[in-house]
């Protein structure tokens, strides 16, 4: 396995003299880029050109990780050269959010096979469900499969997001690839950081994705009480408080939600994933020190000390750089230190992070953490 990362701006064009080689069908370009890097942008269009038999995967962001630092307007891109693992490539349109569930089943299906050792996998991050499209890939895969990812961003606008498919970028898409072989190893991690505060509260009344009562309350009232003079900013600011999300009996898995949009007319918020009616919940805020902490776990957790070459993929969320603001490359530099010395490091702000919540979980649909994966090949 070889590696080159490299990353292209309006001002300074591509980091690198030339790209790099590695125009196989073992090669996958990961590009990760600003809103405005939309289909027919010269950018995409002249790497996709340079690849024409690698797989070419990657989303929209709400600011893109290179290394250690955070970038917007940009494109930040890793070029992996494969020598024991095989790829594949899926998608399915995702028009609306009731489309979650087959989108995930379609993608699963079409990279089925008993080589299949992980699925990457980067979705709109507007019309979907992610709680769903996971849902729908496992039911497919299997948990053996380990299935990480993330949802595309739109900086903090809510507006339109893309993925790329066949070397352009789609919107309301869903895009897999799978990873087959013995050679492939992969680390994963996802971790938060967020205090929880507040009573619990019961969802008492919910759809899906759509949360419309907590104790038989408005939901986007009781959001509005909290948000005070930020209600004006909403949905974005909802993101200052996520909603933590009990699962289980036993307390230990905690998942975590965030607003995607609000109605005002139904007084009800639409999340990136399930709130389950009849679960409990309760409001989380920011600890500074606890999300950049948070960030590191999540890198240890990844780290399988690979002996040669690898990339390591962090998909953070939005609503943590919003909090974190001028801290927010302490969190990349926090998981950096807790990977692979010399791993290449890329990765962008999300809607939503995709990854198992323990080892040998079935994935999640996550919001407000640090999800890193690392991919590497044994020796």
């Amino acid at each position: 396995m070889h590696v080159d990362s490299f990353r292209y701006d309006s001002s300074s064009g591509w980091s690198v003299p030339a790209f790099p080689p590695g125009d196989a069908e073992s090669t996958l370009v990961l590009v990760f880029g600003a809103p405005r890097y939309a289909s027919g942008h010269a950018a995409i269009d002249e790497l996709t050109r340079a690849y024409p038999r690698a797989i070419v995967a990657g989303c929209s962001t709400a600011g893109e990780i290179h290394g250690t630092e955070i970038f917007d307007d940009s494109l930040s891109v890793a070029v992996i050269r494969f020598e024991k693992t095989a790829l594949r490539v899926a998608h399915a349109a995702v028009p609306h959010t009731a489309g979650s569930l087959a989108a995930g089943r379609s993608v699963a299906t079409a990279l089925a096979g008993e080589s299949l050792g992980a699925i990457l996998v980067f979705s709109d991050g507007i019309s979907i469900n992610g709680s769903d499209l996971v849902r729908g890939i496992h039911e497919v895969s299997g948990k053996d499969v380990v299935v990480t990812g993330g949802l595309a961003g739109d900086g903090s606008h809510f507006t339109r997001t893309w993925v790329v498919v066949s070397g352009r970028p789609v919107e309301g898409a869903v895009v897999g690839v799978g990873l087959y072989g013995s050679g492939l190893e992969v680390g994963h991690g996802s971790r938060g950081g967020w205090d929880i505060f507040g009573p619990e509260r019961r969802v008492t009344r919910a759809n899906g994705n759509v949360l419309y009562e907590l104790d038989g309350k408005p939901a986007l009232a009781l959001y509005k009480t909290y948000l005070g003079e930020r209600a004006n900013g909403l949905p974005a600011t909802a993101l200052l408080f996520p909603l933590a999300l009990l699962e289980g009996t036993d307390g230990r898995k905690t998942l975590v939600r965030t607003v995607l949009a609000v109605d005002e007319a139904a007084q009800s918020m639409t999340f990136a994933g399930d709130i389950p009616e009849g679960s409990l919940v309760q409001l989380m805020r920011a600890n500074f020190d606890r999300l950049i902490e948070g960030a590191a776990e999540a890198g240890r957790a990844a780290n399988g000390q690979p002996s040669g070459e690898s990339v390591s993929i962090a998909i953070s969320c939005v609503g943590r750089r919003l909090v974190l603001g001028e801290r927010a490359e302490e969190e990349v530099e926090a998981a950096a230190e807790s990977l692979p010395a010399g791993t290449h490091l890329l990765g962008f702000y999300s809607y939503g992070e995709i990854s198992p919540f323990a080892a040998g979980e079935r994935s999640d649909l996550h919001n407000q953490t640090m999800t890193v994966t690392t991919l590497w090949e044994t020796d």
